[in-house]
């Protein structure tokens, strides 16, 4: 077949690979040549929006990138400025009569979007949009009546039967691409992938990596050593029983639609426990869908509650306990050790997120947009769509919320998934010499065996910064004017339970 196209661009941004990505494989096939793009935006890069684990992650990827068009011959024509300007200008470079890109659901995004479209096809080139960043697009899993679901768990149910029905296999983009892409001569000259200090960020080798090659060896290596046991793992965070797949998928190192034919390739003749165990990640991807049609249908969640009732909540405003959150100073092993992993990893165990979530928002009594922008500015994997729903089911606000009179106690989390104190002195080297009755909770060590043990409350590690009893009945008086009426005495009862 004839290609449409003499030269066309594939403007990448959240989806930095060339294996199963629709873009790149539908500009190939229309196409005589394909010039790979990238804009870096400096104000966003030094913004307090994104911090140094995000970037690093996404600068690794770019590096990784670049050296795979390069050994193919090609180059990435890497920007830097306003992206209408920037990529108006390369298609006029490039002769480009064609710009395909990857829809990104997040607000600003659309908006930039809509500009760079309008700006390009003013100057006659062509422009098309693909669904690749979520397995099922906003639009294509839909309740009977054709408006969006707000419950998971038929959305699940929907989202199960319609890939039963059309499975999307990888897009072979990488056969696609071969002798269509631009040799690097043709592109020219570009930018050298800059270091994170360039834009006030410090690198640290203990944050998240990226890369195509490696968000392959790390999916492979998950569902062959642990996939099968990750419904009995995934919650204790002193194993390594999570993919770590998270900030592969947010740069887009590796495609869903990859992830997920592996995960069913993988359920094939699984039995028992280790079916279970590949259900349960694949239902975590639809979760990843669920939220992003969420932020793509409903797009005010990105600034305020799903529900609208709890812009009425009476958030209290103490910058000292926001502080003593964000810097794992609480008195609350479970909540400090999360925070230190993630201050110090670019990354946070699943289950820690809500364990920090329910403190700040229940037992701080705190705004949940306070945590959720400092997870955006923490986390290598730090996704609009998926941050914003978890932060809202935590604190009782969005779609599927955790029930109002629900506040996670703790000391109780922290003996359920962390029994043995092994990832709490991971990260609180303070608390190792405690045993382990004492490691959730130091405030019950008697005063002659904390002397024994050398150990100070107050002095080697913080006293708890609220008691636990008082501000979830705080937290109850607050919520339940205003998201239900107050938890029966059974609902109270459960409302501290894993």
């Amino acid at each position: 077949m004839a290609a449409n196209h003499a030269t066309s661009i594939v403007w990448l941004r959240r989806d930095l690979r060339l294996s199963d990505n629709v873009a790149l494989e539908r500009a190939a096939r229309a196409s005589e040549r394909v010039v790979c793009a990238f804009v870096l935006d400096p104000v966003l890069l030094r913004s307090d929006r994104v911090g140094a684990p995000i970037v690093c992650c996404f600068f690794d990827a770019l590096a990784s990138l670049r050296d795979a068009l390069r050994e193919r011959g090609s180059d990435l024509a890497l920007l830097e400025g306003d992206f209408e300007t920037e990529l108006r200008g390369l298609a006029k470079r490039a002769g480009a009569t064609a710009l395909f890109y990857n829809v990104d659901y997040e607000p600003d995004a659309i908006a930039r979007d809509e500009r760079v479209t309008a700006g390009l096809r003013a100057d006659d080139v062509v422009v098309e949009a693909s669904v690749d960043h979520v397995y099922f697009g906003a639009t294509d899993v839909l309740k009977p009546d054709g408006s969006p679901y707000t419950v998971f768990t038929p959305y699940k149910r929907r989202w199960l039967e319609r890939c039963e029905r059309e499975p999307r296999p990888a897009t072979d983009s990488l056969g696609a691409i071969r002798r269509r892409l631009a040799t690097a001569d043709t592109i020219g000259e570009t930018l050298a992938v800059p270091k994170p200090e360039d834009y006030g960020h410090e690198r640290s080798p203990k944050f998240p990596k990226g890369g195509e090659t490696l968000a392959h060896d790390t999916l492979a290596t998950f569902l062959e050593e642990r996939g099968g046991a990750y419904a009995a793992d995934r919650n204790e965070p002193a194993k390594p029983g999570t993919s770590h797949l998270s900030p592969q998928l947010r740069a887009g190192t590796i495609g869903i639609r990859t992830c997920v034919a592996a995960v069913v390739d993988a359920r094939r003749g699984a039995r028992g426990t280790r079916a279970t165990g590949f259900d349960t990640w694949l239902s975590e991807l639809i979760w990843r869908d669920f939220y992003q049609q969420i932020l793509a249908n409903v797009p005010r969640v990105a600034d305020g509650p799903f529900d609208e009732r709890a812009r009425a909540l009476d958030y209290r405003t103490s910058r000292d306990d926001f502080e003593a959150w964000c810097a794992g100073r609480t008195g609350y092993p479970i909540v400090d050790a999360a925070m230190v992993q993630l201050n110090t990893f670019g990354w946070m165990h699943n289950r820690l997120r809500m364990i920090v979530a329910s403190f700040l928002t229940k037992d701080l009594l705190l705004d949940y947009r306070l945590g959720e922008a400092y997870f955006e500015q923490h986390l290598a994997d730090a996704d609009k769509a998926a941050n914003n729903g978890g932060w809202q089911w935590s604190s009782s606000t969005g779609t599927d919320a955790a029930p109002y009179f629900r506040v996670f106690n703790p000391v109780l989390q922290s003996e359920k998934f962390d029994p043995d104190g092994a990832f709490i002195r991971s990260m609180l080297p303070a608390l190792e010499r405690l045993p382990a009755r004492a490691v959730h909770a130091p405030w019950i060590l008697a005063p002659l065996e904390a002397e024994a043990l050398g150990f100070r409350l107050g002095r080697d590690y913080p006293e708890p910064i609220v008691d636990h009893a008082e501000a979830r009945v705080r937290a109850l008086a607050a919520y339940a004017p205003v998201l239900g009426k107050a938890a029966r005495p059974r609902e109270a009862a459960r409302s501290d339970a894993p």
